[in-house]
C-alpha cells in the first residue's frame, strides 16, 4: 500500500514509520511506499498568470483525478533572459549565449560563431561579414517568426536567430498536474527520433518553479541543417513564438530548493507530479541507480527524477506516472 506523505510531515517519516525525527534515511528502495504530493506553494507567484485551482481531470489511463491548473506566463521572475546571440565576432562570451553539442556546453562568444566552418567541418558556415565582423542575426520578430521554425526559409541561411522577451509578453500557457502522483503500470517513454514525441504524451517535460516548461529537446539537427543557430541562453531557455521562454537544459539559474541531506536540489515538477531533482548532488556526483525514465526512489522524496547533464540537450527520458489529458 503507498503512503501519501504531504510535504510538513516529510522529513518526521521514514521507509519504517518510525514515529519520531531521526537523521534522513536516503537509502534507495525498490517500493513506492512514500508518495510526495504536489507542494504548489513552490511555485513562485510572479510566474503565475492566475491563482493555481484543482480541477477533476481525466488521465492518461483513463481514470479520473484531481488535478492542479497551472496558468503560467512562462517568464522568468527569478534570472534574466538572454542574451542569445553576440553581435560581432570581437564579443565576450557575456554578450551571447550558449550552445548544446555532443554532450558539452558551449559558450556562443563571437569567436565560436566565426570558427562554426571548424566547429561543423563545412565551410558553408559564414554567419558573420568578413570586412566588419558583424554577426548576422535577426532584428525583428517577423524575423524570428520566419527563423524560429522548422521550415526556415533559404533567406535566413547564415542567421543567428534571436528572439526577445517582448515578442511573447503576453502569452501564457496552461498546464495540468495530478495533485497526487499514480504510478503507471507502465513507464511512458518519450520519443528521441525526429516527429517529435508520441501524440499521447505531452510535448514538454514538467514545470519549473518559475513557471517555465521544461521543454522536449531542442531539434538541433533541423536548426544546424538551415545553417541557422538558435542559441539559449545561460539558463538553457530561448524563445520562439508559440512556446514562448522555455529551456532546453537545467544549468542551475532557475529556483531551487535545497536538500538537508545533501542530495541534489529540486528545480520543479513533471506533468505526472513527481519532483524534477538537478542532475548532481551537493558534493558534485551524479546518480548511477536511475531508471530507464532518469527516476529513482528514496523514503524521503519517494520516487523523482534527476535531469540529464545540460550538454545532452535533454531532461527526462519519460514518465512514471500517470499523466493529464
Amino acid at each position: 500500500m503507498e503512503r501519501i506523505i504531504f510535504p510538513a510531515l516529510a522529513v518526521c517519516l521514514t521507509v519504517l514509520a518510525i514515529s519520531s525525527c531521526k537523521k534522513t534515511d536516503t537509502t534507495v528502495v525498490t517500493s513506492d511506499d512514500v508518495v510526495i504530493p504536489v507542494d504548489i506553494a513552490k511555485f513562485l507567484s510572479g510566474g503565475l498568470s492566475e491563482p493555481i485551482t484543482i480541477v477533476s481531470r481525466t488521465l492518461s489511463d483513463g481514470s479520473t483525478a484531481n488535478c492542479y491548473k497551472i496558468v503560467v506566463k512562462g517568464i522568468p521572475t527569478d534570472h534574466t533572459m538572454g542574451p542569445w546571440c553576440p553581435s560581432h565576432i570581437n564579443d565576450d562570451a557575456s554578450k551571447g549565449g550558449i550552445w548544446l553539442s555532443g554532450g558539452n556546453v558551449y559558450d556562443v562568444d563571437g569567436a565560436f560563431v566565426k570558427n562554426l566552418a571548424t566547429f561543423y567541418n563545412d565551410n558553408t558556415w559564414m554567419m558573420y561579414n568578413a570586412s566588419t565582423g558583424a554577426i548576422t542575426k535577426t532584428l525583428t520578430q517577423a524575423d524570428c517568426a520566419a527563423a524560429a521554425n522548422p521550415n526556415v526559409g533559404t533567406q535566413y541561411k547564415n542567421y543567428c536567430v534571436e528572439c526577445l522577451p517582448s515578442y511573447v509578453a503576453s502569452l501564457t500557457h496552461t498546464y495540468y498536474i495530478p495533485v497526487i502522483p499514480k504510478k503507471a503500470s507502465t513507464a511512458y517513454t518519450f520519443a528521441t527520433g525526429p516527429g517529435g514525441p508520441p501524440s499521447s504524451l505531452p510535448s514538454s517535460r514538467g514545470l519549473a518553479f518559475n513557471g517555465v516548461i521544461f521543454d522536449a529537446p531542442a531539434p538541433t539537427s533541423v536548426i544546424l541543417a538551415a545553417y541557422t543557430l538558435a542559441p539559449f541562453d545561460d539558463a538553457g531557455g530561448h524563445i520562439n513564438l508559440n512556446a514562448g521562454y522555455h529551456y532546453h537544459a537545467a544549468t542551475g539559474m532557475s529556483t531551487k530548493i535545497a536538500q538537508t541531506d545533501g542530495h541534489s536540489a529540486m528545480i520543479g515538477y513533471a506533468f505526472d507530479g513527481y519532483g524534477i531533482f538537478e542532475n548532481k548532488d551537493a558534493n558534485g556526483n551524479t546518480y548511477t541507480d536511475l531508471d530507464a525514465s532518469r527516476g529513482h526512489y528514496d523514503s524521503v522524496r519517494g520516487y523523482h527524477y534527476h535531469v540529464d547533464k545540460a550538454g545532452n540537450n535533454n531532461f527526462i527520458n519519460g514518465l512514471r506516472g500517470e499523466y493529464a489529458n
